[in-house]
């Protein structure tokens, strides 16, 4: 039997017959007092966040949800409703598309962060580095769509600032990605304000979460967009619906 108990190492769960503990917490006692944010918290550090921290991680997890079917991943999941597949598969197909393109700037960014931070806030230095290992784009500024300012970006930020004035963090990441927003403004020779990938990175970052942690935590937000948006493909029916309306046909190169 030691064998068979040794498979499997976890800190998260103790549990047999007629007890749940999380985190060494009965699970009784979590229903009905805990918020699901808290849960979340609890579940991958181990702890209980202060009421400051749960407010500016639920805000970033709020600005998160959605962005509407121009989204690879809400596409994804209205139109496998209309294959006929289940909710669930439809949130699974949906989650898989949010790869290192979509859905993998905010990991990113923290990464970036972490870079300047590790070279003594030298934006110019880490920014050099970062581009001749991963490429031109800066993960966490600028955006396809929302232009001059995606909107979730300032107020975003304005929670950090509260947060840091009542000594929730210390806004050290907040400082980074600012000076990265002036200084590849700078460069470019115009605006190239954060996005809500790099603003959302910020709280991850302050509030202590490894980069990886930061895409898990975006498609925590984004599946709350998928699911609403499967469930209403659903509810308005078709059958079969592809990217593009039927007429529509692709450039056939022979």
């Amino acid at each position: 039997m030691s064998d068979v108990a040794d498979w499997w190492h976890t800190s998260i769960i103790d549990m047999e017959s007629g007890r749940i503990d999380i985190r060494g917490r009965p699970i009784q006692e979590l229903i009905g007092n805990v918020s699901f944010i808290d849960m979340i918290w609890l579940m991958l550090r181990g702890d209980m966040p202060s009421k400051g921290q749960s407010k500016l991680l639920e805000s970033a997890l709020v600005a998160g949800v959605d962005h509407g079917p121009q989204a690879p991943s809400i596409a994804t999941a209205r139109m496998a409703i209309t294959c006929g597949v289940g909710l669930n598969n439809a949130m699974a197909s949906a989650v898989n598309m949010l790869g290192d393109v979509h859905g993998g700037a905010g990991e990113q960014a923290v990464e970036l962060y972490q870079l300047v931070k590790k070279r003594d806030g030298n934006v110019k230095k880490a920014l050099t580095e970062w581009t001749e290992k991963n490429g031109k784009i800066i993960p966490g500024f600028g955006h396809r769509f929302h232009k001059p300012v995606d909107p979730r970006a300032p107020r975003l930020l304005e929670m950090v600032q509260l947060a840091v004035d009542d000594n929730i963090c210390r806004g050290e990441f907040a400082s980074i990605a600012t000076a990265i927003e002036k200084h590849i403004s700078k460069v470019k020779g115009q605006a190239i304000p954060m996005n809500i990938d790099g603003a959302t990175a910020v709280i991850f970052a302050e509030l202590g979460f490894d980069a990886p942690l930061a895409r898990g935590l975006f498609c925590l937000s984004r599946s709350v967009g998928i699911l609403a948006h499967a469930w209403e493909q659903k509810q308005q029916g078709g059958r079969n619906k592809g990217p593009t309306p039927p007429h529509y046909r692709w450039t056939y190169e022979p």
